[in-house]
């Protein structure tokens, strides 16, 4: 069952990542503008903005309404590519959620970033 659902997760993210990073969730009509993008990256590199081991994107700090609005987005967006790989699976939405955080997110946190662990604290890499 752990090596199906692995096999099946990854199809399934690899679908997802790339249709996150186009904006769009799994043909909604979510979609994340490249300036909402540049927005998001930024607030990364400066802190402001971090991964989440629930698999969503976090406000460190304090953000203001457009940040908010453009994390929403992906956040939703994420949010349908984490269902349909769950019931893909037959799993739940926060477990596709978490395991995508560990095996895709976290890996790709650049040195200097922040990301919030499983314990809720925020780990700068």
């Amino acid at each position: 069952m752990e090596k199906s659902f692995s096999m099946t997760f990854r199809k399934f993210f690899v679908m997802g990542a790339a249709v996150v990073a186009l904006g769009v969730a799994a043909g909604a009509a979510l979609a994340q503008t490249p300036a909402q993008k540049s927005l998001i990256d930024a607030a990364k590199v400066e802190g402001v903005v971090g991964e989440q081991a629930d698999g969503y994107l976090g406000i460190r700090t304090t953000a203001d309404p457009e940040l908010r609005s453009a994390i929403t987005v992906t956040n939703n967006a994420r949010r349908q590519v984490y269902a349909a790989s769950a019931a893909d699976v037959g799993t739940s939405t926060e477990v596709a959620a978490a395991r995508m955080f560990e095996s895709q997110l976290l890996p790709r946190i650049s040195t200097g970033q922040w990301y919030r662990n499983a314990s809720g604290q925020w780990v700068q890499r």
